[in-house]
């Protein structure tokens, strides 16, 4: 692992590397949850579309570490305004939208950096909470960081 790791904001330029890295990590988690066979290449182009607004909103943050032939790491923050509670002071929830390396970047800090840099931003946002799904390779570092189970069951559901 490296002493130092630079992570910048992202820009438009980077949208196509982005989506390279969030499609690695659609195959890691495999499944046909994640990666079903009837999705098509489709979702990266709105993919890409979303990344560029979210580049400008004020309710994510993106985030990137470069290597030497595009980016080697990429990681999502966003923040919404969900309804206030004893359990949530002012309903302000954060949520890592997926923090991805590419496999031949791995291993020097990229990760730990992009989350470090993440966890300030929902800070400054006033986040009183930030949720996650992490997968069993990155789990050690976000519970090293401080996240813990969450109390509730997560359940979903499709239409």
């Amino acid at each position: 692992m490296t002493d130092h790791t630079d992570v910048r904001q992202a820009v438009e330029d980077d949208v196509a590397e982005l989506v390279r890295l969030r499609a690695l990590l659609f195959e890691n988690l495999g499944g046909d949850f994640f990666n079903p066979s009837s999705a098509g290449d489709d979702w990266r182009d709105a993919l890409a579309a979303v990344l560029r607004e979210k580049l400008i909103a004020d309710d994510a943050q993106i985030l990137v570490v470069d290597g030497e032939n595009g980016l080697a790491a990429c990681g999502i923050g966003t923040v919404e305004q969900w309804f206030p509670g004893p359990h949530s002071r002012n309903g302000r929830i954060g949520h890592v939208i997926g923090v991805v390396t590419d496999p031949s970047c791995r291993r020097r800090g990229h990760s730990r950096a992009i989350m470090r840099g993440l966890l300030g931003w929902f800070r400054e946002r006033g986040a009183v909470r930030v949720d996650l799904y992490a997968s069993h390779e990155g789990e050690p570092l976000y519970r090293e960081l401080g996240f813990f189970d969450h109390p509730d069951p997560a359940l979903c559901w499709r239409p």
